[in-house]
């Protein structure tokens, strides 16, 4: 990790400043994203790759730094049947999450938003388990459920 890194990681930061600081954005290009934001709604890191200011692996470094969880390509991982049935395919397809793994009473949890509290209390009451959140992208995401639910 870079000392860039280190510094970014002990501060609160917005996903935009982070970017910022990376020399991934320009002030103008996170300007129109937020605009875009305020206009539309949705998360600012997809707005960025929808305007093709970013790739997706671009904001998700940047989220790593900004929520201190890891990534994990949830697509590529292989999970258990008996994990799955914890989380409803319903839930997970509305929000984007998928169970990865449980051991003991901790469920890992991939999540297109890791910091959204209720989501994780929810599904935690659900499964009577505490959530590990980890972040992925949104298509990564989909794409495991869509493997892992039929």
């Amino acid at each position: 990790m870079s000392e860039e890194d280190k510094n970014i990681i002990g501060k609160k930061r917005f996903l935009g400043e982070i970017l910022l600081e990376r020399k991934k954005l320009t002030p103008d290009q996170l300007e129109l994203a937020l605009r875009t934001q305020r206009r539309e709604g949705g998360y600012l890191g997809e707005i960025l790759v929808k305007l093709g200011f970013l790739e997706e692996q671009e904001v998700i470094a940047a989220l790593v730094i900004q929520c201190h969880l890891p990534y994990i390509a949830v697509d590529r991982y292989e999970i258990n049947r008996d994990v799955v049935a914890l989380v409803p395919k319903e839930l997970a397809c509305r929000h984007c999450i998928m169970p990865l793994d449980r051991v003991g009473n901790v469920l890992s949890l991939v999540m297109l938003d890791p910091l959204d509290m209720d989501l994780r209390a929810d599904v935690g009451q659900r499964t009577n388990c505490q959530v590990a959140p980890f972040i992925s992208t949104r298509r990564e995401i989909e794409k495991a459920i869509s493997q892992c639910y039929r």
